[in-house]
């Protein structure tokens, strides 16, 4: 009976959405409009002389938490259309299956070179064609619309930004240390030294008187 009573519930939620109308669309056939801000991939900006602005610095490279860009520096050598040294970077990659999308290497981009794009890339089944090289990088650049954020200027907001400085707080009043005060010791007390008992000896007896000596005549008088 349970099971009965689970699958009407189930038809009833089913009949009563069935009818909605959808709130999906058909991408990428129709495309929402996107929010002012919205990024979605990578691109490498040219300078004003057609060349790649990227000088191969490894800045991004290094910031970068995924680590999905990899640039090859090459030593500096003569621009073919200004015949000044630059540096160049002879490859620049980077996984966008794997980027979390933080944008770090485009805030720390000095020359403006990397620059995020508002359109995404179009849906594949491999990774292999989410990895942008460096002439994929470019096309973007050129082709795709590129987003307000610029190395240059997200580094002077930050740095025009003003401080706000916390009120300091009180210092504490210091706390005396209480006194303690120790108990005085007990004054010492010398006792006197006890005089010795006096033992009262009794009187001596006074010497026996000797008998007085008899006399030989008063002792021949008494003799019989």
């Amino acid at each position: 009976m349970g099971y009965f009573t689970d699958t009407l519930r189930a038809m009833r939620t089913t009949l009563r959405n069935v009818f909605r109308p959808p709130t999906t669309v058909e991408f990428p056939d129709v495309v929402r409009p996107r929010a002012e801000r919205f990024r979605a991939s990578f691109a490498l900006i040219d300078d004003e002389n057609g060349e790649s602005a990227c000088v191969g610095c490894l800045t991004c490279e290094k910031i970068c938490p995924s680590q999905v860009i990899k640039v090859k520096a090459s030593p500096k050598r003569e621009s073919p259309v200004t015949g000044k040294k630059r540096a160049y970077a002879d490859d620049f990659v980077l996984d966008l299956s794997a980027c979390i999308q933080c944008e770090l290497c485009v805030q720390v981009c000095n020359n403006d070179a990397i620059v995020m794009v508002r359109e995404p890339e179009q849906p594949a089944f491999n990774r292999e064609d989410l990895v942008l090289g460096m002439e994929k990088l470019r096309a973007n650049g050129r082709g795709k619309t590129v987003a307000w954020g610029r190395g240059t200027g997200l580094q002077e907001m930050q740095e025009s930004k003003p401080k706000v400085e916390k009120p300091a707080k009180p210092k504490p009043a210091p706390v005396e240390a209480a006194k303690v005060e120790t108990p005085a010791e007990p004054a010492k007390v010398e006792a006197a030294p006890a005089e010795p008992a006096k033992v009262e000896s009794a009187p001596a007896a006074a010497p026996a008187e000797a008998a007085p000596e008899k006399s030989d005549c008063s002792a021949a008088e008494e003799a019989p």
